[in-house]
């Protein structure tokens, strides 16, 4: 078995377990999950329709699942932190997926603004007891690797003051691939999403089992 097969076969393993577990501990409290999801361009299937986007998808595969995509191409920190108050109170959800930063990033906007943003947005969310998770995104090394690591580490950071999960990069499968990007370079082309649902089960599924259990 060749070392690529052996990794997908493993990971699906993973996943299959993941979801075993998953399914009982929602069985056992008898009621879907609300996850609010709170993104830019990467979780608003930019470039696609709707239902082909990885939110949608994960949607169509989990009815347990009941998810909210408040996600908006072009969002950045200031104005993800300025709708989730009104998102919350509208949508009263267990959890909350935070994806935003890439476009703080391409714009050259001070990190320490993003982190404080982000920061609001986790205390806000964690003061209403919704649990929060973090997906994490880099940028091409043309911006320079200086600011590519602080962006790294600032994820990093958070996630451990704040005592958050952390996915670092949900686009690590697919971003070096040209096959599985749309022109730009940015963004994942349809066949790449269903790579993305994947991912994001395999590191989300398990805290959906702790947080259950407890």
């Amino acid at each position: 078995m060749h070392l690529r097969q052996l990794k997908h076969w493993r990971h699906g393993w993973i996943l299959l377990l993941s979801c075993w577990f998953y399914a009982n501990a929602l069985w056992a409290q008898n009621q879907p999950t609300k996850v609010l999801i709170l993104g830019d361009s990467l979780s608003a299937a930019y470039g696609l329709k709707t239902e082909q986007g990885w939110v949608a998808l994960w949607q169509a595969s989990d009815t347990n699942l009941s998810l909210i995509n408040a996600s908006i191409s072009g969002e950045t920190t200031m104005g993800g932190a300025a709708r989730l108050p009104a998102l919350l109170k509208q949508h009263q959800p267990h959890w909350l997926i935070i994806e935003l930063g890439a476009n703080d990033a391409l714009r050259g906007q001070d990190l320490a603004i993003s982190e404080q943003k982000l920061r609001s947005m986790i205390q806000t969310a964690k003061a209403q007891g919704v649990k929060v998770a973090l997906l994490g995104i880099r940028i091409p090394t043309n911006y320079g690797p200086l600011y590519s690591q602080r962006l790294e580490a600032m994820y990093q950071q958070l996630a451990k003051t704040e005592q958050v999960p952390l996915e670092p990069f949900f686009l690590a499968d697919v971003a070096l691939d040209p096959k599985l990007m749309q022109a730009d370079g940015l963004h994942p082309n349809e066949q790449a999403q269903p790579m993305l649902v994947e991912r994001i089960k395999r590191w989300f599924y398990p805290l959906l089992t702790q947080s259950a259990s407890r």
